[in-house]
């Protein structure tokens, strides 16, 4: 299954251009789901039908899901209450009615992830389309599942599970109620569950379709979102430039230097800069339902993304280092950060940040030294002696 995840700068149509594309993908065959987050239901306004936690079919070969963030919450915790009930009956705590709850901060998009996951796992669509929330909150959500297990990993590791029948024994001596049997299990299933998301990411059929309105703002925001998603290595399947006034706008303006004239010569200016950009036409209103979606007219779904690849260059013969090349398009060197943790690299770059894994043969060198150059990131290697095989 291909998954594309569609985003950009807030108001920049991100939910009608994952509804049009979607409308165009079945239209041409191919089986599509369109899953959308957002608590309003701007995505079936677009389409010209409601959605909702029950998958709406709108085409024969078009499905639309917008999955329930608050039945989602109050089900998990009450599966937590369940499992925590010896702990908080010793608290003396009272539990919480699902009546009384409400979702918290960031639901919306952990029920994105489920559905996303659960999605991929049916296996029953041919095409993924995931309205995402705009380009920061989006990239923060894309970024939790890597974390999330890397804080699992690191609170709760799983050889600790191997002391399960000294936990008592070691509770006593320590002083400390040693963790429940359900943590671990729980732990575990949440490591299985973002694993389950994690694949899906990092598919070679998952790319990012960037939607920005062409101008000043869009152009910082979608060279932010650039960066931001090549830390991640996502590829970007396209740059959309929506809202595109045509031509003639700036003519039927009684002054060539009035308001319309001045916004056609913006987006001319960005269109330039963007080069490869893809445009969609302004229709002159938002649009609504399957007319106004095709006469959008944006571009199919490119078959593959050219995936983002951090590849380890053997220079050992002749500068006796490898060097790690890291693609951060966009990115500043007065804005850049590298801090090496054991076997872990830490990359900032701007706004973002990540933590990564080095590759096996890097993890027995040292740090020699890093440089950004036409967008990459080249970080020099160079072999441990106490840790490097010897040759003969």
């Amino acid at each position: 299954m291909r998954t594309l995840l569609i985003t950009g700068p807030g108001g920049s149509g991100r939910t009608t251009v994952a509804a049009a594309t979607a409308l165009r993908a079945a239209g041409e065959g191919t089986k599509t789901l369109v899953l959308s987050a957002d608590r309003t239901d701007t995505l079936g306004a677009a389409l010209g039908a409601r959605t909702g936690p029950a998958p709406v079919r709108i085409t024969p070969q078009l499905t639309a899901w917008r999955p329930d963030a608050t039945a989602g919450f109050r089900d998990d915790l009450a599966g937590f209450q369940d499992r925590a009930s010896t702990v908080l009956d010793l608290l003396g705590a009272s539990r919480l009615d699902p009546e009384e709850v409400t979702p918290l901060p960031g639901a919306e998009e952990l029920t994105l992830l489920r559905a996303l996951r659960d999605a991929a796992l049916a296996e029953a669509h041919d095409l993924l389309v995931v309205d995402l929330p705009p380009t920061p909150q989006a990239l923060a959500l894309l970024a939790l599942p890597e974390e999330l297990r890397r804080y699992l990993r690191r609170l709760l590791p799983p050889e600790r599970q191997a002391a399960r029948a000294l936990r008592p024994v070691l509770g006593r001596l320590a002083g400390v109620p040693m963790p429940a049997e359900w943590l671990y299990e729980t732990t575990a299933r949440w490591d299985v569950e973002l694993a389950a998301v994690e694949a899906v990411l990092a598919d070679r059929n998952t790319a990012v379709r960037l939607v920005a309105e062409p101008g000043p703002a869009g152009a910082d925001a979608v060279r932010d979102a650039r960066l931001g998603l090549a830390l991640r290595a996502l590829p970007v399947e396209s740059l959309l430039a929506n809202r595109v006034l045509p031509e003639t706008a700036a003519d039927a303006d009684a002054d060539a230097d009035g308001l319309l004239g001045r916004l056609v010569a913006q987006q001319r200016k960005a269109l330039g800069e963007w080069g490869e950009a893809e445009t969609v036409a302004h229709l002159g209103h938002d649009p609504r339902g399957a007319d106004d979606l095709a006469a959008l007219a944006v571009p199919g779904v490119n078959p593959a993304a050219t995936p983002v690849e951090w590849p380890v260059a053997d220079r050992l013969a002749d500068d006796g280092v490898l060097v790690w090349h890291v693609p951060l398009p966009g990115a500043i060197r007065d804005e850049l950060d590298l801090i090496r943790r054991g076997d872990e690299l830490v990359v900032s770059a701007g706004p973002f940040r990540r933590i990564v894994a080095l590759p096996s043969a890097l993890r027995r060198c040292t740090v020699d030294g890093a440089a950004l150059r036409d967008g990459e990131l080249c970080v020099r290697f160079a072999p441990d002696p106490g840790l490097w095989p010897r040759t003969r």
